[in-house]
């Protein structure tokens, strides 16, 4: 039932918005998506599950946005450019987000382990949740990749990948450090296209 599901996170989300994930309460959660408390533990087993389905959405969410940024201009350089924006952005406006990146979770927040945990659940979607969640390390991994596969034409020679690579890392990292220490005038876009500009040269 993929729209209770989706009802359920959502209800979840806006709850956390507005307290301390230890005072989010199962019934509250599944009155605000108008479904039974049955059908919310029947989709998530249990509120730690509720909390890994709802940290995997918005790691799908913030990787989904990076997928955007990345198509969305012709010159590679303003498409990490992009990319580092969506990442500064989302971390500033998801408190999920932001913790996922920098490894930091605040007591407000849900923690999970970040290690795969026993699934007995029936529904995909919560199997794939309590499978391993990404690393602040492995969503710069995932990030450059990702840029790689998007701005590499096909036959690019192996020696241009790797400088590509490079440059993908470096402005997945640029932006991670504007996460944690916002830039001043200019943002974290001067910043990125000043050093992709300087390492091309």
């Amino acid at each position: 039932m993929p729209a209770a599901r989706e009802s359920l996170l959502d209800a979840a989300y806006t709850a956390l918005a507005r307290r301390p994930w230890s005072a989010v309460r199962m019934v509250d959660v599944a009155a605000a998506a108008g479904v039974s408390r049955q059908t919310l533990y029947n989709e998530f087993g249990s509120k730690d599950g509720l909390a890994r389905a709802l940290v995997r959405r918005e790691a799908d969410g913030y990787l989904a946005g990076v997928d955007r940024a990345l198509t969305g201009q012709s010159d590679p350089r303003e498409r990490l450019t992009a990319t580092a924006e969506w990442t500064t952005s989302a971390a500033r406006e998801n408190a999920l987000v932001h913790a996922m990146l920098t490894g930091c979770w605040s007591e407000r927040l849900p923690s999970p382990a970040l290690s795969a945990v026993r699934s007995t659940s029936a529904v995909p979607a919560q199997r794939r949740a309590d499978g391993p969640l990404p690393s602040p390390g492995e969503f710069v991994t995932l990030v450059r990749d990702r840029a790689v596969i998007a701005l590499a034409g096909p036959g690019t020679p192996k020696s241009d990948t790797a400088d590509l690579a490079r440059s993908c890392e470096l402005a997945v990292r640029l932006a991670l450090s504007c996460v944690a220490a916002p830039p001043g005038e200019g943002g974290v876009a001067e910043l990125v296209r000043s050093a992709l500009h300087r390492q091309a040269g």
